[in-house]
Formats: structure tokens, sequence, C-alpha cells
């Protein structure tokens, strides 16, 4: 009777696998062209010569699968209804001394085409093995093949012996490490940003870098936006042109604020964010925020989602938004809906985000289709 349950089963995924998808439907499994589901969490798009690339980690059963055992998982579509496995694109390392040995934390990988060097770049949030979240550093990889495979190349702490561009007099004063001791025991910080000086304290051997996205602007330039002083605050820094380094011009945003997830997108001039509030595996209400300058500053508007459980983020947590080629103010809103017990079983939550009166505002649908978009 098992084998027979078991055969049905076979025989229903494959029935669903060799029917070609036309609608996103959130958070039920999505099966890619080998009727497997897509591994890809905490990922990005890349739209190079018309087609799709989907990067992201790739998970594998239970607890451990939230740390990489395997790699960047890629995947292709014409039209983000339907994905082709790609293979793995940046592989961990079996080498113990690597620094993306096999069992290391690498999240949130992200790929950018660079025009001037032909090359795509990869950047991701990557700790250590041994490390817990203490290394708190971005690993970069390139490529000369868009699906890999992609070299990894070094970690950097970001903006070594630097000062934002906006930075309060406070945070140049010296650091007094019995004020740090007192003030910030281990994971638990007390008091606000600046009380502490993480940006002090830090400025010698580079700022911390956790939870992260890129984005290239329209005049080619790229930034690394991430989550930075123990998370307490947002930092949006230059690339250098081959997108490989920092130029050294940074801002610091939503200070004290506590986000990560950042997510950012531009429309008519004005940059677009979205984020979260730290709360772990667990979702939170999601946060939006909108300048008229990629380092701001960003004035925020509050939770984009709106209906049931949106103040949980439909119980997803933001990770990239997709702007559509040929279609006008249209935008997916990509999340990811965490599994820490199995990570495997991790959902992906696409969903339309539309500009109102120039704020975001993203409604839950069973199941939806780009026809919701117009076209230019």
């Amino acid at each position: 009777m098992k084998n027979i349950l078991i055969a049905f089963l076979v025989l229903c995924a494959l029935n669903a696998h060799c029917q070609r998808a036309a609608s996103f439907k959130p958070g039920q499994l999505w099966l890619d062209n080998n009727g497997v589901h897509i591994n890809a969490h905490g990922g990005g798009l890349l739209n190079y010569k018309n087609t799709y690339y989907w990067f992201g980690e790739h998970k594998i059963e239970g607890k451990k699968g939230n740390t990489a055992q395997v790699g960047v998982h890629c995947y292709s579509s014409k039209d983000l209804y339907n994905w082709k496995d790609e293979g793995i694109s940046l592989k961990v390392d079996d080498d113990p001394k690597s620094e993306i040995t096999k069992g290391c934390i690498l999240e949130r990988p992200k790929v950018v085409y660079n025009k001037k060097t032909r090359q795509f770049v990869m950047w991701f949030h990557l700790e250590r093995l041994g490390y817990g979240y203490g290394y708190a550093s971005s690993g970069i990889a390139v490529s000369d093949k868009v699906t890999g495979p992609y070299r990894y190349l070094k970690s950097v702490r970001p903006n070594q012996e630097q000062w934002p561009i906006n930075v309060k007099d406070i945070n140049k004063n010296p650091v007094d490490p019995k004020v740090l001791e007192t003030k910030y025991p281990g994971d638990n910080l007390f008091g606000d940003a600046d009380s502490v000086n993480i940006l002090g304290r830090d400025f010698k051997k580079g700022q911390m870098a956790r939870d992260m996205t890129i984005f290239v602007d329209s005049d080619g330039k790229a930034y690394h936006i991430f989550s930075s002083e123990e998370n307490s605050t947002i930092h949006i820094s230059e690339l250098s042109e081959d997108y490989l380094s920092y130029t050294g011009k940074y801002a610091r945003a939503f200070v004290g604020r506590f986000m990560e997830a950042p997510a950012v997108f531009k429309k008519d001039s004005k940059y677009y964010f979205i984020g979260s509030g730290c709360t772990s595996w667990n979702p939170n209400a999601a946060r939006s925020a909108v300048a008229d300058n990629i380092f701001g500053p960003w004035t925020e508007m509050g939770n984009p989602c709106i209906g049931p459980d949106s103040a949980l983020t439909f119980h997803s947590q933001s990770t990239y938004i997709l702007p559509i080629a040929g279609k006008e103010n249209s935008f997916i809103f990509m999340a990811d809906r965490w599994v820490p017990e199995n990570a495997i079983d991790g959902r992906y939550i696409w969903l339309p985000l539309k500009l109102e009166d120039n704020r975001i505002v993203i409604k839950w649908l069973d199941e939806w289709d780009l026809s919701s978009f117009k076209k230019k």
C-alpha cells in the first residue's frame, strides 16, 4: 500500500511538472524543469539578454540546511513562471581552511553584470565556519559566464578607515572599551547605536556587513546595501567601477532602527526601500521608505503590506524587488517563507508591487500573473 501511495504521488508530481505554469502561486511548491521544488532561497534575479537568472542559497533537509552545505544554485527562465535548473553556480569548498568551506554561513547571494569588465559579479553575506555571526563580512565571486562556475575571490569588511558622508560627530570620538563591555555584552545592544559607537569600534578593521543586496542604478553605478553596526543601522556603500571593492563613499541610514533583509528599487528618479525588523527566522511587519538620493535622507512610510497576515509580511521576509522589462510600474516583491527546522522546505512569496501616490502597496493574492501589469 505504501509503494502504491508513493507511486501515486510521483505520478501527480510528474503530471504537474508536464503542465507549464502560467501564473504565480505564492507559498506553494514551485517545481523546476525536473519536477523538483526550486532551491534558491534568499536570492535575487538578474535579467541578461532577455533571460532571467535566479540565484539563491541551496538548502538541504533539516536544521543543518541553514548553513552552506552545497553553495549557490542558479535557475533560468524566459517567462518567470517556468524555471530551468542550471546547477550550482558557486560551490562551497571541502578545504577546512577555505573562507567558504562547507558549513559556513552563505546568505542572500546577488549577481550583477558589469558592462565594462564583462564579468558577472556575485556578492553575498558570509560568516566563516566557527565564527557564528561574528565574522559579519561579504564574499565576492566572479564568472565570465552568467550561470557560472563562479570563482571565489575574497571576503571584505566594508569601508575600512572611512567615515560615512553623513556621520555624526559622536562617531568620531574615541571608543572607550569599558563602555562597550558594559553596554554591548554579546548579542544584546543596550542604548542607541551612537551611545555605544559601534561605527567607531569597527573603523579600523572595517564595518560589519550581514543581510545585504546589490543595487545597480541607471547610470551603471552599483551600491552594496547591508545591515551593519550589529544590525542596528543600514549602510549604503558605493562600489568601484568593476564592482569588486568600495570607493569609500557611503552613508548610514535608519540609524538605530534594527533593520535587515534590505531590498531596493528605483522609479521616476525616486529610490524605494523595503526591509524588515530583526526577529531571527520569525516574520514581522515589513518596513518601507523613499528617498530622492540613494544616500538619503530616507523617509519611512510604514508597512507596505495590506490584508490578512500583513503584520507578518504574509509570513515571509523580503529578499529582492524585481523590475519587469517592458511593463509600466511593474515590480515583483520577492520574499522567503523560512522553515528553519527543515530548511529545504522554505517557500517563495512573489507578489505584485504597486506604487500608489508614491507609496509602496503589496496585497496578498493566492494566484496571479503578469497581465496585472500594464505594458509600456
